[in-house]
């Protein structure tokens, strides 16, 4: 790490991340305060889930599609021009927030625009970050940069938050937290300035024609999906996370309907956006010591054991501590849930880069990213057929469980933890 810090491309890079994650988060937070927690309209499982869709579903079938745009423009220009266009989005929405309110079509447009816009930005840190490390330090590069640019995400979601109870909790005090962000943004940018431009590459830009790359992206993931389907550890892996993700994103919506519509402040722990800011920083702490054992623990028993336990354990945690419907289950189970899913992914990734072909890598992680998102989506329309408006429903809680059971069953016939696979993986993970 220390080494890491002292590169000085690498450490610029990190930092014009985290400022622009913290925006992130700030942004976020005054989006659901307005869309979810406007006390001036109804909120139930079918606002809530169509709220998820229209601002999940389109960038997540427009991702595969940057690649070819981060081929063809200096990425560091991106970085620079694509958070001043976020800036200038997220003012608009300031604006047409404190005009329109939440509801009108004007806001829904631009917030949509900078998520997508923050998609595509996220890719050119990815695709920048080889740039600016040794090889030998690549694999501890990836594990640092997103999961400190998760954390800084949490802190400006809280700040905003904070901001909120000092400025109004009404549409003018989203609209300041709103402005907040663009201003980080901007901040961003000048950070990303400090680069130089040829730093992050490509090294030679990508001049063929432009049509021709994007229909070769769509045969891209036609073939990547292909080629998963001849490799049982991968398409295993990949069927895991997705089906996971579908009951995390159940999870999600019923949290946000219970902190809506249920719960209520007592003590330490709040109801309402408060509270939900303290289910995501639990969520975090998962995520992060997922993040920090899983290495360790699957270079001793397997990758693909690990995946089962935590997805069996989950099963019984998630019961346990979601069918009393307390805040205290929830902060609880936003644990579990956060532990469990990143560390089926750090696996899940291991064993897919260690599965399938070099020369196919990049088309099944393309695939592999769109199937992880359009699940999150997919659950947001079970949500809205089985979720009731309070969000408290005893058989969402059977039916996550019985899920996860089901999925770790079906993952332990399949496999059989072959003691090869799971080395190799976890040599990948490591």
């Amino acid at each position: 790490m220390r080494e890491l810090w002292q590169q000085p491309l690498f450490r610029r890079l990190l930092v014009t991340r985290l400022s622009s994650q913290t925006a992130d988060g700030l942004f976020q937070a005054s989006l659901v305060s307005a869309v979810v927690f406007d006390p001036t309209k109804r909120t139930g499982p079918i606002q809530v889930a169509t709220g998820f869709v229209v601002l999940l579903l389109p960038y997540s079938l427009i991702g595969p599609f940057a690649g070819v745009f981060l081929d063809r423009w200096r990425r560091q220009r991106i970085l620079v021009r694509g958070t001043l266009v976020r800036a200038a989005i997220v003012v608009l929405a300031a604006l047409l927030l404190r005009q329109e309110g939440p509801s009108g079509l004007g806001f829904t447009v631009a917030a949509l625009a900078a998520l997508s816009v923050n998609r595509f930005y996220l890719a050119a840190l990815s695709a920048a970050l080889p740039n600016v490390v040794a090889g030998d330090q690549l694999v501890l590069a990836n594990a640092v940069s997103p999961t400190a640019g998760t954390l800084v995400t949490i802190l400006g979601g809280l700040i905003g938050l904070s901001l909120r109870t000092v400025v109004g909790r009404d549409a003018a005090g989203d609209a300041f937290v709103t402005l907040v962000a663009a201003a980080a943004y901007l901040g961003s940018a000048a950070l990303a300035r400090r680069l130089p431009a040829d730093s992050l590459g490509p090294r030679d830009l990508d001049t063929s024609p432009l049509l021709a790359q994007l229909t070769t992206v769509a045969a891209g993931l036609r073939d990547g999906a292909r080629h998963v389907r001849s490799r049982p550890v991968a398409a295993w892996a990949l069927a895991v996370i997705s089906a996971q993700r579908l009951f995390y994103g159940l999870w999600t919506i019923m949290t946000v309907l219970l902190y809506r519509n249920v719960f209520v402040s007592h003590g330490l722990l709040r109801a309402g956006l408060v509270g939900l800011g303290q289910v995501v920083t639990a969520n975090g702490i998962g995520l992060v010591t997922a993040a920090a054992v899983t290495p360790w623990i699957t270079a001793r028993i397997g990758t693909q054991r690990w995946i089962w336990i935590v997805t069996a354990g989950l099963a019984v945690a998630g019961f346990c501590l979601e069918l009393p419907v307390t805040m205290a289950g929830q902060i609880g189970s936003a644990v579990c849930f956060g532990f469990a899913t990143q560390a089926t992914k750090v696996c899940v990734d291991s064993l897919v880069q260690a599965s399938v072909d070099d020369d196919f890598r990049g088309r099944v992680f393309a695939f592999y990213d769109t199937l992880f998102n359009v699940s999150f989506v997919a659950a947001a329309l079970v949500a809205a057929f089985l979720l009731p408006e309070s969000g408290r429903s005893p058989l969402a809680v059977v039916v996550m469980a019985v899920g996860y059971a089901a999925i770790a069953v079906a993952y332990a016939s399949r496999n059989r933890f072959s003691a090869p696979h799971s080395r190799s993986a976890a040599t990948a993970s490591s």
